[in-house]
């Protein structure tokens, strides 16, 4: 097997693993020990890859970013079609339904990872940053095809979006969140401005 090939496949089951341990311990549950033990891989295979815990934390957090890559394309190419708040509330809810919000709180726990990242991603925490990227491009989109107003600030509403639908679901010791409480948060934030869908 071609080593390029080897070293991702080992990085896939390493972060996949991570964000399984992240997700059902929390950000103090998170150590070296911890993700390789779900890998079911050697101790030693972490850091033969990495220089050190944060150096793997930092590129998961980024692999995690990169993956919303996706999201975005999907959520882009709805624009124009469907609802503009059901569109907003579906994307919102499978954004903050991923590892995201596990995100945050290991970002804001971990100094030196929160040091690494500043590096490559010089504001914000990567996942909500991007998740406000993604948000805003889509609402472009929408304002320049006229269903969203002409004046809509959508770098602002992207913020606000994201903003509102964290503090829904940071508790990751509730219940979350249903989409009729996304669907409120969605529709108090752009309903005013969506235009109705032309003829």
């Amino acid at each position: 097997m071609p080593t390029g090939v080897a070293l991702r496949e080992v990085r896939a089951q390493l972060f996949d693993a991570a964000e399984r341990v992240l997700l059902r311990d929390g950000p103090s549950g998170l150590t070296s020990r911890a993700v390789t033990t779900e890998a079911d891989c050697a101790k030693g295979v972490l850091h033969r890859h990495f220089a050190d815990f944060d150096a793997f934390l930092a590129e998961f957090v980024l692999d995690r970013v990169e993956k919303m890559d996706e999201k975005a394309a999907t959520l882009k190419d709805a624009a124009g079609t469907g609802d503009v708040v059901e569109n907003l509330t579906e994307t919102l809810i499978a954004v903050f339904e991923s590892v995201a919000v596990a995100i945050v709180p290991l970002v804001i726990f971990r100094d030196e990872l929160r040091a690494r990242l500043r590096r490559e991603w010089p504001a914000g925490v990567p996942v909500l940053t991007q998740a406000a990227v993604m948000i805003g491009g889509y609402l472009a989109a929408e304002r320049d095809l006229g269903r969203l107003a002409t004046d809509a600030d959508v770098d602002t509403l992207a913020a606000t979006l994201i903003g509102g639908t964290h503090l829904l679901f940071a508790d990751r010791t509730g219940a979350a969140p249903d989409a009729a409480q996304v669907r409120k948060t969605v529709t108090a934030v752009v309903g005013s401005g969506v235009r109705p869908a032309r003829p």
